[in-house]
């Protein structure tokens, strides 16, 4: 997946306020609280934590489906 502008700019603010992103991948959907958007081995990813149980996700960009910030 490759990200929009607007979606970059979502994202960054949803890291920014804390804000929850819906996120696909292989069929599932996660809802996470993005902490981070950085760069790993020449891939993108995400550094997440799950809202209800806290524990720490990597979603890579390149093998998402889709993200939508939650409001």
């Amino acid at each position: 997946m490759q990200l929009t502008v607007k979606q970059y700019d979502a994202l960054e603010q949803a890291i920014t306020r804390g804000h929850r992103v819906a996120v696909q991948r292989r069929g599932s959907e996660y809802l996470v609280i993005p902490e981070r958007l950085v760069l790993r081995n020449r891939r993108e990813c995400i550094e997440a934590r799950h809202p209800t149980t806290g524990d720490h996700l990597t979603l890579w960009l390149d093998e998402l489906d889709a993200v939508e910030v939650v409001r």
